[in-house]
This record gives structure tokens, sequence and C-alpha cells, in this order.
């Protein structure tokens, strides 16, 4: 087994309402910042032991799916790399 860190990025699917992104997006654009959109997203660090990278993956999408998102109205992302 080796140690690796999982990262999953959830945010809200594209046209599912985001409060925060959109409060801070107007106070963005009040500062004279000029954007298009803006999208929060919450970002979980796993540090886990798998056999593989693969199976890290593996796991860590499993997580996902059943307490980090709910897939009705998140976009998920898992990406995966050695702990160090």
């Amino acid at each position: 087994m080796a140690a690796y860190t999982a990262t999953v990025t959830v945010r809200l699917k594209r046209g599912v309402l985001d409060p925060e992104a959109e409060t801070t997006k107007r106070a963005l654009e009040r500062l004279g910042f000029e954007l298009d959109a803006l999208r929060s997203a919450d970002r979980f660090e796993i540090d886990l032991d798998a056999d593989s990278s693969a199976d890290a993956e593996e796991r860590a999408d499993e997580m996902a799916e059943r307490l980090l998102a709910n897939p009705t109205i998140h976009d998920y992302d898992v990406e995966v790399s050695t702990a160090e």
C-alpha cells in the first residue's frame, strides 16, 4: 500500500442558483473587477492508503458520490497524487 492524497472539488452544476458566488461577483464588480461569471466550489483533500493511484481515485470517487456531492445538483472532479 502507498500513501495518496485525493483532492475532490465540488461545485454546483451550471444553471443551479449559487447565491454565494452571486454575492461575491457583485462585490468584485463594485471593486472594479470585470468578470463574466463566478462559481463557488468546495475542495476536500483526503489522505488515504491504497494499492494504486487508480484505487485511490476510485475510493475518493465513491466518497464524493455517497457524501461529498449531491449528483443531482453538483459536479465534482477527483485528482490523486502521491502523498509527500
